[in-house]
């Protein structure tokens, strides 16, 4: 008797969806069951009706958004035209991955389970969501419920338990084989390889923006470098407007590459080709014929803290006792909290990891670099300049990450630091980027008023709103914005200065560190209560928040209500329900970030 195939498909924004589906995968092969693994929006969704047996692993983003590479999957499984009973013969099961500490904690799951139930899917068991904020991370659920998902398919087809499942410590084959080229033929595929697609650049193919200037904006005894950067986008297609998000790629630092490289005793200069080993293609963004230089530093996340998963495949590589014990324990559920304290707490990185174990780092296997460090993700931050006010350009607010830990290290942001980095007073350096909308939508009407709540970075987006609405003659703009303190990190000053001077903004400064007693935008807003009300009852006036998701965004919904109870004298219950009613028609929109 055949086994099943098992078809798993995964909706992921920054690759831990994807990461669990892979691990997911890497068990099937364990147990013998043929494995399909595809981002959602790569599967032909109409072939939904004839699969057997698949699994859904979604990620939640923004405020209860599907992730970017499940878009137009979501868009098709929600049309009203399709029948309801349309997946009758479909089995599968949903596993969502969120935060509890987000209001729309695992929304995209929770939809997903209920709209394929309406149309007729057996779920093979209940819903499983996993939530960051538990003592044990996701892996509280998603254990449990892969225990009852194999114990499901197992009594489903019996036909599996004929043959005893591979055991954890055998390596699985690669998914791809290197094939190392000489200098003639590596000369000869280069020719064939260079790219003349002049469509609008996306995630697969972002445009190399020149940087035009990269300035400090904070004062040096700041605590905190945070770049006003601008980039050049003559000749890219791209379009934006006020609220939309240039996506960035960014590359492991020279430093990084070169001890990789050494660990590894691989030549970053020698060039190969990737051979999938099954079905699948080979990777969009890296070239074939690519360099060992080009994977380290534009593909491989090497610099990230490595997932369970890391360990549990490193440690089939391992031919000493001690480390493979050690990385055995990491890779087991009794051994999180320890994993917890060396990897996760202090924030080391892979390329860390690899050092700490130089034998099993020894003997660990080219072919299996990309089963083993997941893609470099990109990086989203808001545009904070209009096409109106800055024609050909793109500017962005970036704050450069960087902390201690006990690691002798300091931490480093890797995209912040390596934006930060680039000087284009020594020569051209380019950024490849690209444009996806943003969850930010500005009124187009010219009389209806916007207050905007934006501390910090969180500002940049309605820099862009003002730039774009002051040149469509838009003149009824409130902005709250909130900083330690006005001569450190009070960005564009002096551009509200003159906004405001032309009578084009209403602003609203909190500086936190300047007076004894903190001072914070939700304590301006309070005492605006008067014109809040004002202006969003009466003038119907919209609200924007952007910012730091931890305290602010619900601080500040805390404030506008008590301002609708003490000029509206409506109740909490009345104020509560106002301010959802205003969220449902787009009247208050968020823009947050952990």
């Amino acid at each position: 008797m055949l086994h099943p195939a098992l078809l798993i498909l995964y909706g992921s924004q920054t690759g831990t969806a994807q990461d669990t589906a892979q691990r997911i995968g890497r068990q099937a092969q364990r147990r013998h069951l043929k494995v399909q693994l595809l981002p959602l929006d790569s599967y032909h969704v109409a072939s939904l009706i004839s699969e057997p047996l698949v699994v859904f692993v979604c990620a939640t983003t923004g405020q209860g958004d599907p992730p970017d590479n499940m878009k137009n999957f979501w868009r098709f499984l929600f049309k009203k035209s399709l029948p309801v009973g349309s997946l009758s013969r479909l089995g599968c099961a949903v596993l969502g991955l969120g935060d509890s500490s987000y209001p729309k904690f695992n929304f995209v799951a929770k939809k997903l389970h209920k709209r394929l139930l309406q149309l007729g899917a057996n779920m093979l068991i209940p819903v499983g969501l996993a939530d960051d904020q538990h003592d044990l991370g996701p892996d509280a659920v998603i254990e449990p419920w892969l225990a009852s998902f194999w114990e499901k398919v197992s009594s489903l087809f019996p036909s599996l338990s004929s043959v005893a499942p591979l055991r954890e410590d055998e390596p699985l084959p690669p998914t791809y084989s290197f094939q190392f080229l000489d200098g003639e033929r590596e000369r000869n595929h280069d020719r064939l390889s260079i790219d003349t697609d002049q469509a609008v650049p996306c995630q697969l193919r972002p445009f190399p923006a020149r940087m035009v200037s990269n300035r400090r904006v904070t004062e040096l005894s700041h605590f905190q470098d945070v770049r006003h950067i601008e980039l050049d986008i003559i000749g890219s297609n791209i379009q934006f407007a006020a609220g939309d998000v240039a996506v960035i790629r960014p590359r492991n630092a020279p430093e990084d590459v070169h001890d990789f490289c050494q660990l590894l005793s691989l030549d970053p200069e020698s060039s190969f080709i990737l051979r999938p080993t099954g079905s699948s293609a080979v990777p969009h963004g890296l070239p074939q014929p690519c360099t060992v230089r080009h994977l380290v530093e534009s593909y491989l996340d090497i610099a990230a803290v490595p997932r369970r998963s890391f360990f549990e495949l490193l440690a089939t590589f391992s031919i000493n006792e001690l480390e493979r014990e050690k990385l055995a324990e990491f890779s087991s559920t009794a051994g999180q909290d320890e994993l917890h304290s060396y990897c996760n707490q202090p924030r080391r990185t892979a390329l860390e990891v690899l050092a700490d174990f130089p034998h099993t780092t020894a003997n660990l296997k080219v072919d299996y670099l990309l089963d083993l460090f997941p893609q470099i993700q990109p990086r989203s931050f808001s545009i904070a300049s209009s096409l109106k006010a800055h024609p050909n350009r793109i500017q962005i607010l970036v704050a450069v990450v960087r902390y201690k830990t006990k690691l002798y290290k300091p931490r480093r942001g890797l995209c912040s630091s390596w934006l930060a980095s680039l000087d284009p007073s020594q020569g051209e350096v380019c950024v490849p980027l690209c444009v996806k909308k943003g969850s930010l939508r500005f009124p187009k009407e010219k009389e209806t008023p916007v207050i905007m709540v934006g501390p910090g970075t969180g500002v940049a987006p309605f820099r862009s709103a003002l730039q774009e609405r002051i040149a469509e003659g838009k003149t009824a703009n409130v902005l709250f914005f909130g900083c330690r303190s006005e001569s450190k990190d009070f960005y564009f000053q002096s551009e509200w200065e003159l906004m405001m001077k032309a009578e084009q903004l209403l602003l609203f400064t909190a500086f936190s560190r300047d007076q004894e007693e903190k001072m914070y935008v939700q304590h301006r807003v309070k005492e605006q209560a008067a014109l809040i009300w004002d202006l969003m009852i009466n003038k119907t006036a919209c609200l924007y928040i952007a910012g730091n998701a931890k305290q602010m965004p619900a601080s500040v919904c805390d404030a506008v209500k008590e301002a609708f109870q003490q000029e509206g004298g409506v109740s909490a219950e009345e104020a509560e329900q106002m301010l959802a009613d205003m969220e449902k028609t787009g009247r208050l929109q968020m823009e947050t970030w952990s």
